[in-house]
Formats: structure tokens, sequence, C-alpha cells
């Protein structure tokens, strides 16, 4: 069975392109473009869709915003499209469920395997966009405070064990589960098995969460 896919992008250069790139795998059906949050939503409302790709920046309603609608009233899995001048979205466009960010400019095989791996219920974030998540976060927490706190200061260090700490600090900083194991001295299957840990403590659901709270401590349920 083919995977229906949504795209919604106020650019139609974008918008047709990417359905003509999609068009290309016999795997997907693109069900409709449309060019505004609003319609998006409406859309994946109506719909079964699987996956909707959003353009951040819309009339109407951003991607940001209709991924939380499409994520609280349907069930299809959103992946944001974005460029690099998008980044001070990311973290509201997971808090809001994205499953997902994706660069523009990726290669067509890129974007079909964000899409499989959104569809089969993983997550999807570029280890640069990751960068840009931790360096906004810090950037935005440190114009706000006089005497900004270190990283993980708002979390509660009594819930988690001194490796779970410093494997999230990792996390946080952009790192991929080959990366931390490579720094902590572990294998992947134990860093694997301490994010689990994390995540059942928190309440979380994915890696990228933990960046943000690890930030933030913000997305904690």
């Amino acid at each position: 069975m083919k995977i229906s896919v949504l795209i919604a992008d106020d650019n139609s250069f974008i918008r047709e392109g990417m359905k003509i790139i999609l068009s290309t795998f016999e795997e997907f059906e693109v069900l409709a473009t449309v060019q505004d949050g609003a319609e998006a939503v409406a859309f994946c409302q109506a719909n079964e869709v699987d996956v909707a790709l959003l353009d951040v920046q819309m009339p109407n309603m951003s991607g940001v915003e209709a991924a939380g609608h499409i994520t609280r009233g349907t069930r299809t899995k959103v992946l944001i499209l974005t460029t690099f001048d998008d980044d001070r979205f990311i973290a509201e466009a997971v808090r809001n469920g994205a499953k997902g960010y994706l660069l523009k400019n990726n290669d067509p095989e890129e974007i079909r395997d964000a899409i499989r791996t959104v569809h089969n219920g993983h997550h999807v974030l570029q280890d640069v966009v990751m960068e840009k998540l931790a360096a906004g976060l810090l950037t935005e927490r440190d114009t706000a405070s006089s005497a900004p706190a270190e990283a993980g200061t708002h979390v509660d260090r009594t819930l988690f064990t001194a490796r779970e700490l410093e494997i999230m600090s990792l996390i946080a900083k952009g790192l991929s589960n080959k990366e931390v194991a490579k720094q902590a001295f572990l294998s992947e299957g134990t860093v694997a098995n301490h994010i689990t840990s994390i995540l059942g403590k928190t309440g979380l659901e994915h890696r990228t969460q933990i960046a943000i709270y690890y930030l933030t401590g913000e997305g904690r349920r």
C-alpha cells in the first residue's frame, strides 16, 4: 500500500516541485497540494493522510500551528519543511507534535527516507538542524536572563543518574547516538537503553524532546 502524502507550501514552485519529486517514487501517492496551514488542517481532517509535509511560514496559519491541530485531531504524521531561516520555530514545531524537520534542499532520496521514517513512527531531525536548535535555545535563554544558568539547570537532577544526565547533555549538543557512545565510552545499545530510561522518567517521546527539556526545562508532560 502506498504512503499517502499531503504537501503544504505557499510557494507554488516548491509545492509542485515536491509533488514531482515524490511522484518519481512508486511508494508515494500525493493526495493534494495546498497553500496554507488552514487548508492543510482541513484536508487532513477530511481525508486519510499518512504524512503531511508542512512549510513553516504560510498565510492564514503557519505550519507550526497546523502541526498542532493535525497531530491532535488526526492520525496524520507531520514532517516540517524548512530553511535555515526558520530554525527559531524548530522547538515549537516539535512541541506541537511534528515528527521531524526536513531541509528543503535535501536530495530526493533523503526526502524519501525521511517520509518513510516518519510514516513508520520514528523521528527525523538532521544533525545540522539539531545544532541550530541547541544554539537557538541557548541564545534565547541567555538573552532572557541577566545571569543565565547553565544548560541542565532546570532539570530535576534527583530524577536521573549521573550517566543519564551526561547523555542528556550530549544529546542537547546535537550528537547522534553513535557520537554519544563514543564520547561517553559506551556501546550504542547502552546509550539506547539510557535514552529509553530518560523517556520513561520524563514522559517525553523522543530524543529531540530530551534536548529541548535539557536546554530549557520545557516539554516534560
